[in-house]
């Protein structure tokens, strides 16, 4: 791939305990993602961003991490990850690994090193202060992302220690010199063993407001652990001087090493000031997922992050995030209206992220309540469902207990659409995908980044890309006829047809022309 390959590449997220197990205990691995990975070459993606792979206690399933510079045995080893990485460098894959600098696990050195001995430096490194009412209660009402009170009691010393996750995750404090210096270690460590590039989780929180004050008690969007919102938690005005030192340090390695952060903000003025020549390289554009179904709704969020980032990021799921098959509808119609917006954010410029499964057009599964696993489960009492719904094993194979995943007990349940949808039977989606992809490449570095909005109807999206692609998706409930001269060159579902200037787009698709 060119230079400044992650300006336009296909990015898959890997969630690597659920990808594929090579050695039979229930829990993907990185041998596993090594074994599978002609079917992201099939697939046509540029690169793969691995999920935390370190060692961990697995309070949140890797993003509890107790050692930056090393592979949790649940997962491999250190040479586990050098074959992966060669591997996916013969087949022409890019490897982005995930960061976690907000927190530490509680099992991390540091962290119980600071526990063991109060006089420790290792103490300065996270966010301890004494309680209020005589030290009884935490020192503000933050509350944590996972639900609950954002503090936890060190009932040795009787200071209270900050969460913003789970209280295995202590949140590090950025405002020590030491943390910065550690930090330029472990980026060091990645880069020099060959990683190309970084997902920052929680990039925008690595700072807190000086002064802990309490948050205002109103309503957040999400609720009250909602991770958006929040001035005095998220967002504060120095964290964009950490990724300023780290943009230094990626730098000054040869082969176009890149970062892109999870800044979970809406406001993308805000999110803007993450990324630029010398900051991060990306930040995900989390508006394209809160969009609902519609071409206006649609128009206006692509518009918006045009308008703002050059070029953007696209995100319709992750492992956060309710699946969108399940968002747009379920069934056949999420999976027609997930193909549809899919394709029309092929067709613009930036970096599309993809995220396991659903390229087979995988639904949110429903994980029956004694194999939840997320700790927002079982910090909220049971009343958020959280997120293993949408983290359930591929499905390889439509046969075996263990669908080509294991062959042992899957550490999550497979969906109920895992017979259908499972790799080995081509399901429709995968085939649209792989065409959707391979047309995608074909027209790489033919295209330029202008976008031409064309005039329709209330309920068709339509534009031209720079170049001489147009793309038009129908939001209506019926087939539509659009003004749009060309050839076409793919069409997410039957029934498009082009003539005279004149091309019919079937309900809930998309379809691509080439101007002649």
């Amino acid at each position: 791939m060119p230079s400044e390959w992650w300006r336009d590449a296909v990015v898959y997220e890997i969630y690597i305990r659920s990808y594929a197990d090579s050695d039979g205990d229930g829990v993907g691995d990185l041998e596993g993602i090594r074994t599978h990975l002609d079917h992201l070459v099939d697939l046509g993606v540029d690169a793969l961003w691995v999920t935390p792979f370190y060692p961990s206690p697995m309070a949140d399933h890797g993003y509890d991490v107790a050692d930056y510079t090393d592979v949790e045995p649940t997962f491999g080893d250190l040479a586990a990850f050098d074959r992966l990485l060669a591997a996916a460098h013969d087949r022409g894959l890019r490897v982005i690994v995930d960061l976690v600098p907000n927190h530490t696990s509680s099992e991390h050195a540091w962290f119980k090193e600071a526990v063991a001995d109060p006089s420790s430096a290792m103490r300065e490194r996270y966010l301890f202060r004494d309680g209020r009412d005589g030290g009884a209660l935490p020192p503000n009402n933050w509350t944590s992302v996972f639900g609950g009170p954002a503090w936890s009691r060190d009932e040795a010393s009787g200071q209270w220690y900050l969460h913003l996750f789970d209280s295995g995750q202590p949140d590090l404090d950025w405002r020590n010199p030491d943390v910065h210096e550690a930090w330029r270690g472990i980026l060091r460590f990645w880069l020099d063993r060959g990683a190309d590039g970084f997902r920052i989780d929680v990039a925008h929180g690595l700072y807190k407001s000086a002064l802990l004050a309490d948050e205002e008690t109103v309503a957040r969007p999400g609720g009250p652990g909602s991770n958006v919102g929040r001035p005095q938690v998220w967002d504060q005005p120095e964290v964009t001087d950490v990724f300023r030192d780290w943009r230094r340090i990626t730098d000054s390695y040869d082969g176009d090493r890149m970062m892109v952060g999870e800044v979970f903000i809406l406001d993308v003025d805000r999110v803007k000031r993450y990324v630029g020549d010398d900051r991060l390289h990306q930040a995900f554009n989390f508006t394209v997922f809160r969009t609902p179904w519609g071409a206006a709704a649609l128009r206006a969020t692509i518009e918006t992050a045009l308008d703002a980032f050059d070029p953007p990021t696209w995100v319709l799921s992750n492992h956060d995030l309710t699946r969108h098959v399940t968002r747009y509808g379920g069934g056949d119609l999420g999976r027609r209206r997930g193909l549809a917006v899919t394709a029309a954010l092929l067709a613009l410029p930036g970096s599309p992220y993809l995220y396991q499964g659903e390229e087979l057009g995988l639904e949110e599964s429903d994980v029956p309540p004694e194999r939840r696993t997320d700790p927002t489960w079982f910090r909220t009492g049971g009343k958020v469902p959280g997120r293993d719904g949408c983290r359930t094993p591929i499905p390889w194979t439509a046969a075996g207990p263990g669908h080509g995943f294991t062959t042992g007990h899957p550490w999550l349940p497979f969906g109920a659409d895992a017979a259908t949808c499972a790799v080995d039977t081509t399901p429709a989606v995968l085939t649209a995908y792989r065409s959707m992809l391979s047309v995608r490449r074909s027209l790489r570095g033919s295209l330029g980044n202008r976008v031409t909005w064309l005039d329709t109807a209330d309920d068709v999206l339509a534009f031209e890309r720079e170049g001489g692609l147009v793309c038009v998706l129908n939001t209506a409930a019926e087939d539509v006829d659009v003004m749009a001269a060309g050839d076409i060159l793919l069409a997410t579902a039957q029934g498009a047809s082009a003539s005279g200037g004149v091309v019919t787009v079937p309900s809930a698709s998309t379809v691509w022309l080439r101007r002649r």
